[in-house]
C-alpha cells in the first residue's frame, strides 16, 4: 500500500485512495487526512469503508453508468451508412460529402437531426476520415466541372504598354 501511495506512474485516482487508506491505517483520523490530501471528510470516510467492504479491490474505479446514448443505434448506423454511399447514388447532385451536405441529407431524408460535430465524431470513431478539400492542383471530383464552370477570364486586365 505504501508503495502505491508514494508512486508517481501509476492513476491519480488509485493513489489518492492508497494514500487514504495508508494514512487510516497509521492511526490517523478522517479529517487531518482530508486536510493533508485535499479532500472532503466524507471522501475519507466513503473510501476508507469501501476499503473495508471490497479490500484492494476498493483501490480500483467502479464502473459508472453515465448518461443514456443521445442518438439511437439505429441513427448512428444510418449516419455511417449513408456516409460510405455515394451521393450520386442517391440521386443527389455532388459527387463527394461535406458535414454540411450530410447533415441536410439526414434530416431532410431519414429525419435525423444530429449536429454537425456529433456527426464527425461518429465517424472518426469508425475510422472515417473526411477528405481534405481539393485545389487547384488535385483531381476535381466532378468530371464535367469545365463544362459548368464555363470560359476562363483573365484575373488581370490587359495594359496595353507605354511608348
Amino acid at each position: 500500500m505504501e508503495t502505491l501511495a508514494r508512486s508517481r506512474t501509476a492513476a491519480a485516482r488509485r493513489v489518492e485512495r492508497a494514500r487514504i487508506v495508508w494514512r487510516a491505517s497509521h492511526g490517523e483520523m478522517p479529517p487531518s487526512i482530508a486536510e493533508a490530501l485535499g479532500v472532503s471528510t466524507e471522501t475519507v470516510r466513503r473510501r476508507i469503508r469501501r476499503f473495508n467492504a471490497e479490500g484492494l479491490a476498493a483501490l480500483e474505479d467502479h464502473h459508472r453508468l453515465g448518461c443514456p446514448a443521445t442518438y439511437s443505434a439505429e441513427a448512428v448506423a444510418e449516419v455511417i451508412a449513408a456516409a460510405l454511399t455515394g451521393p450520386r447514388r442517391l440521386g443527389l447532385p455532388f459527387a463527394s460529402w461535406t458535414l454540411d451536405r450530410l447533415a441536410a441529407y439526414l434530416q431532410e431524408h431519414k429525419g435525423i437531426a444530429m449536429r454537425r460535430s456529433r456527426m464527425d465524431e461518429i465517424l472518426l470513431k469508425e475510422g472515417l476520415r473526411w477528405r481534405r478539400q481539393e485545389t487547384w492542383f488535385g483531381e476535381r471530383v466532378d468530371p464535367e466541372f469545365a463544362e459548368k464552370r464555363g470560359a476562363s477570364r483573365r484575373s488581370t486586365p490587359h495594359h496595353p504598354r507605354a511608348a
